[in-house]
């Protein structure tokens, strides 16, 4: 029976990519936040029985690493065809094949000739990606920065991954976009090893974070890493090491432009220093963070720098002030509650959990109870990275009477 060259195309773009159909759906899915292709929807595309919407035609895209354009004209072609079936039909599999669609034999001219013969030899050349795709898979990279701030490792972990595959597959036909596929290449790598080092796999987020620091290198962009380093720092063999990766985060982010990264880095600088007990340094990083960040928006610079909220940076002043055991931590606890308000905004999980690791460290244990009971709930109706490592913090410095709370957070923590 003969199969419509536009199926074999999808066809080819899946085993291109290595993936079976089960794979190439969860691949979809990833690239629209949706779960809603399956492995029989997928069939039914590669056997003709139905051709995708525009919409999904952008995820296949967006999966696949390939231009959106020249996918959505002979998608046109195909629905045209479809509507003569009599002329679809006539379309021989064996000629199909002969076309070299499937295999990397030259195209000959009269297939060239053909809209889908044009796209497949156009990929087997590496033609140029169109504007338009490089900037969905760039807007996307930004999203998953976002969507880092309400969502668990696990459920994130896939979609981190199959972005980072279908940037990798575009990057070969770039063409004027390389230097900005580079840098989402890199910081999607550092979300992956960020996912993955919450997750336990730490060999594998070292790996991410060796990508992520290529990029920077390849793209002339010291940004990137300081991402990587800020990243890597949470998990470096010791505190001097840590100080030392930061130090190297907040040089690479100086100058116009970076002021959000800057805050970051300078505020896990005081974060470490005041772990290491060097209150000096603490604070002064500390001031320079928050001066940083006066001038700072988070919604205009580096993509990644998305997670850098007003209620990120009240995070970052609490853990060091409860570290420091300062006096200023009641004031600042009231200010970050004071800015929650009612409800729980992006971050919020976050600066719940530091707040009351905060408040306990710093002595005040009736109301650092309190805000963990906050959290415990606050973190399982809305899960994010790094929220297992704050439930094990928490519950460390629990009071006995809260005996039955720490247990539910060293659980939480292992799931």
């Amino acid at each position: 029976m003969a199969v419509d060259p536009f199926a074999e195309l999808l066809r080819h773009l899946r085993r291109n990519a290595n993936r079976t159909q089960d794979e190439q759906a969860g691949a979809i899915n990833a690239a629209s936040g949706r779960a809603t292709m399956t492995r029989r929807e997928v069939n039914r595309y590669e056997n003709g029985a139905n051709v995708p919407t525009d919409h999904t035609l952008g995820n296949i895209a967006l999966a696949c690493g390939v231009p959106l354009e020249p996918l959505l004209r002979e998608a046109k072609a195909a629905r045209a065809r479809r509507r003569e079936k009599n002329k679809a039909e006539a379309e021989d599999l064996d000629d199909v094949k002969r076309r070299t669609l499937l295999g990397g034999a030259v195209i000959g001219a009269a297939a060239a000739a053909e809209p889908w013969g044009r796209l497949a030899y156009a990929l087997s050349k590496g033609s140029k990606i169109d504007p338009e795709s490089a900037g969905v898979l760039i807007d996307h990279a930004a999203r998953l920065h976002v969507d880092e701030l309400n969502e668990s490792a696990l459920s994130l972990q896939s979609r981190v991954e199959a972005h980072l595959d279908a940037i990798t597959a575009a990057l070969p036909r770039a063409g004027t976009h390389e230097r900005a596929l580079t840098i989402a290449a890199g910081e999607t790598a550092a979300l992956a090893g960020w996912v993955a080092w919450d997750l336990g796999e730490h060999d594998k987020a070292t790996s991410y974070y060796g990508v992520t620091s290529e990029c920077a290198k390849k793209a002339g962009h010291p940004p990137l890493r300081a991402l990587a380093l800020g990243y890597a720092s949470y998990g470096a063999p010791s505190p001097a090491k840590a100080l030392e990766m930061l130090s190297q985060a907040a040089q690479d982010v100086r100058g116009r432009g970076n002021a959000t990264a800057a805050a970051w880095a300078l505020g896990r600088y005081a974060e470490e220093a005041a772990q290491s007990g060097d209150d000096a340094a603490a604070l002064r990083a500390l001031d320079q963070a928050r001066f940083a960040y006066d001038f700072a928006d988070h919604t205009s610079e580096q993509a990644w720098v998305r997670f850098v909220t007003p209620y990120r940076m009240d995070s970052l002043t609490l853990s060091v002030y409860g570290e420091l055991k300062r006096q200023e931590l009641t004031a600042t606890a009231d200010s970050a509650v004071e800015r929650l308000g009612g409800g729980l905004p992006e971050s919020g999980v976050v600066v719940l959990g530091d707040l009351a690791s905060a408040l306990l460290r710093g002595g005040d244990v009736d109301r650092g109870a309190h805000v963990a009971h906050q959290f415990a709930a606050a973190a399982e109706s809305k899960p994010n990275t790094m929220g297992r490592q704050r439930a094990q913090t928490i519950a460390a410095g629990l009071p006995d009477s809260e005996h039955a709370l720490a247990s539910h957070l060293l659980t939480f923590a292992t799931l």
